[in-house]
């Protein structure tokens, strides 16, 4: 008759409790050394009741550690972009929930520290990018070594759609930035299927022309002190993921990268804003932060009025 419990070939006092847990062969195994054989055969309705009795336990254990806490079904069905804090600011805001999951599968979410580089100038344009928190500085190197910065991306831009087979400006973060980043071809497909998407982008890209135009107009035909007070009474409105008190400047760049932005030198910058301050028009509250205490005095200066 076959053994219930025991191993096919299985002889000798301890056939049929090597499928036992270890802890409870052990267990029965000095009892057996003092067993007749013809004995054993009446503990085998005993053992077997225990081997089934451990393996339900064990399996109610495996259930236990597979079951779901309340609720995590559905924090796994949301996905990071309904929780970003840039979505309002950005493209993203135009899309319904159905594509702003398809979008969040496309995203990887990349962490910067100071000074990292998101994008190199000459490196094969293979991925966009949108901010979504911390600030960067696009530029472009000169042949000769000379920096021109041509922006300051914050919170809900985007950067590298309209470039070509490589990156035309390198982007680096001024303080620590976080970004999603896109393979360009999964971007480009989304945006033909969605329409809202599409509309949102063309939007952004004519109110990025309309910018560079205007630096243009400030590097091209305004005063140092014009150009600061623009740059200064501007500068709230890139950053408006963060909101401060009325006349309340942010500024994590250095007076290096407003200089280079502005086209100016940074002893240029700092005697510009030795006069505003003097003035009476700004007031330096630290190095990255500056009060406008008469802002239409300021904006007086930066029309070329005062």
């Amino acid at each position: 008759m076959a053994d219930p419990i025991g191993t096919a070939g299985e002889t000798g006092p301890t056939a049929g409790v090597s499928r036992l847990p270890a802890h409870t062969t052990m267990a029965i195994r000095p009892f057996m050394a003092q067993t007749p054989g013809a004995a054993l055969i009446s503990l085998k309705p005993e053992i077997e009741d225990l081997r089934h009795r451990l393996e339900g336990k064990e399996d109610r254990s495996v259930l236990e550690l597979k079951a779901l806490p309340a609720g995590c079904a559905d924090r796994r069905r949301d996905n990071a972009c309904a929780a970003c804090g840039a979505r309002p600011l950005s493209v993203c805001a135009s899309m319904d929930d159905a594509d702003l999951a398809r979008l969040d599968a496309l995203a990887e979410h990349l962490t910067l520290n100071v000074g990292d580089t998101l994008i190199r100038a000459d490196d094969p344009a293979r991925h966009v990018f949108n901010i979504t928190s911390g600030s960067v500085r696009v530029y472009r190197l000169l042949s000769d070594g000379r920096r021109q910065i041509t922006g300051f991306l914050f919170a809900g831009d985007f950067l590298g759609l309209a470039t070509g087979e490589t990156y035309a400006f390198s982007a680096e973060a001024i303080e620590p930035v976080t970004a999603c980043r896109f393979r360009k071809s999964e971007y480009r497909a989304l945006i033909r299927e969605t329409p809202a998407l599409e509309t949102a982008l063309l939007e952004r890209a004519t109110h990025e022309l309309a910018a560079a135009q205007n630096q243009m107009l400030l590097l091209g035909r305004k005063t140092a002190l014009e150009r600061v007070a623009t740059f200064l009474l501007e500068m709230p409105s890139h950053d408006p993921a963060r909101p401060g008190p009325q006349g309340r400047v942010h500024l994590p760049m250095t007076r290096a990268e407003i200089a280079d932005y502005l086209g100016l030198t940074i002893e240029t910058v700092s005697r510009v804003l030795t006069r505003l301050k003097t003035q009476g028009l700004i007031r330096l509250v630290s190095l990255t932060e500056i009060r406008i205490e008469r802002p239409e005095a300021l904006r007086a200066v930066a029309d070329g009025e005062a």
